[in-house]
């Protein structure tokens, strides 16, 4: 089971600063006004007023969607923000953690390849193999030439001729 954390974490390690500028930029551009939207029709008559909350954010989010956060701070709707932050945080977190569950390895050799030595851990090939010279059979695998016993090499592939 460690394997899928560690194969996932290597994976995605390059997306965590893609996932912080996403959520930034969303938090920025459209969370804001639609905490500043909410507000508004809140503060309305009679309750909730979509239409009022739908106007709002269509003119917020085409006129100024970066001065909505100073709308937020100067109307006093600093709750309703930091609520509406939270929630989309819950959200991006979710569906971040779904994508990572999507990139874990299937099964512990995965992305390994076939017939390379990183199946051996701290240089236990060598026992058998060389890391100097001899017959190539892998990077910095070699099959030595003076070992006891079978050296017999089958080359399985095919030679490509331009």
């Amino acid at each position: 089971m460690n394997y899928k954390i560690e194969g996932t974490l290597k994976k995605s390690r390059k997306y965590f600063i893609i996932f912080g500028i996403l959520w930034l930029v969303l938090a920025i551009v459209l969370v804001a006004p639609i905490a500043h939207s909410s507000f508004v029709a809140n503060n309305a008559e009679g309750g909730f007023n979509l239409s009022q909350f739908i106007d709002t954010l269509i003119n917020t989010i085409t006129t100024n969607p970066l001065g909505s956060i100073g709308t937020i701070f100067s109307e006093g709707a600093i709750g309703t923000y930091l609520s509406c932050i939270f929630w989309y945080t819950v959200l991006f977190l979710i569906l971040v953690i779904i994508g990572m569950i999507k990139m874990a390895p299937k099964t512990e050799y995965t992305d390994i390849e076939h017939g390379s030595s990183d199946w051996s851990e701290h240089g236990e090939q060598y026992r058998i193999l060389s890391n100097k010279k001899g017959i190539i059979l892998a990077e910095d695998n070699y099959l030595p030439l003076d070992k006891r016993g079978n050296v017999n090499v089958l080359v399985v592939g095919r030679i490509w001729i331009w």
